[in-house]
């Protein structure tokens, strides 16, 4: 879930952009539809156009790149005292989640939870993203606190729900995975991953038919996704089941 574009507002039709801020804005409006472009225009704005550039960055799946231009900007905005700061770190967490550095997109999420200026949405996806980064660090019980927060300040994002659910179901509690994953489901049924996890939970409380109905769902949505290949992987052990 790359949300880079979400934290800034779009120039109005035709109006030249004066001031830094709106120039920094017309740049992430460009980002939108010519990354490399609004890359070359960023670095005409020298130190502010620093987020325009970790979009741009981002737009060309250059995520380590982004992700130290967003730093960049966090440390800029730190020093000007600018309340963007916070957002910043939040966006180069989530870009070296994309990168695979799950060390560095803590350490950055760290920095933007700690601000303590994030609200609501922002505030939820930021300790849904260092929840990710403390999986894959191996942190299960901080990554656990982080999920109850954002499943609080983030209860919309499908993802923060298949989230708490596959933690919990790791972490051997059944009863709250399958509370989250319907949650999940209730706002992705659409979505191989939800319906894969839902599979994968259900097989694991002993529910064959539901693990099977679901990973059939997975299977059908995203037969060449991930999600869908794993799905039919799971469903081979039904082979010799005439109630397939």
């Amino acid at each position: 879930m790359i949300l880079f574009l979400a934290l800034f507002a779009a120039q109005a039709a035709g109006t030249p952009p004066t001031s830094p801020a709106q120039q920094l804005d017309a740049c992430v409006a460009q980002a939108r539809t010519d990354p490399a472009g609004a890359e070359q225009a960023a670095r005409t704005l020298g130190r502010a156009g620093e987020a325009c550039r970790g979009v741009a960055l981002a737009g060309q799946d250059d995520y380590a790149g982004a992700a130290t231009a967003f730093t960049a900007a966090a440390r800029n905005a730190e020093l000007a005292k600018e309340a963007r700061a916070a957002d910043y770190w939040a966006q180069a967490g989530n870009a070296w989640l994309a990168a695979g550095d799950a060390a560095k997109a803590r350490a950055a999420l760290d920095a933007a939870l700690a601000a303590g200026t994030l609200t609501d949405l922002n505030r939820g996806e930021a300790y849904l993203d260092r929840a990710r980064a403390l999986v894959a660090t191996g942190d299960m019980k901080a990554a656990r606190v982080d999920l109850d927060l954002a499943v609080k300040d983030a209860a919309d994002d499908p993802l923060a729900w298949l989230l708490s659910a596959t933690l919990a179901r790791r972490m051997g509690d059944l009863p709250r995975a399958k509370l989250d994953i319907a949650q999940a489901l209730r706002r992705s049924a659409d979505d191989a991953s939800v319906q894969l996890e839902a599979g994968n939970i259900a097989a694991a409380a002993g529910e064959a038919e539901r693990a099977q109905a679901a990973w059939k769902e997975a299977a059908r949505l995203a037969p060449d996704a991930p999600a869908g290949r794993s799905a039919a992987n799971a469903l081979t052990q039904f082979a010799g089941d005439p109630k397939k």
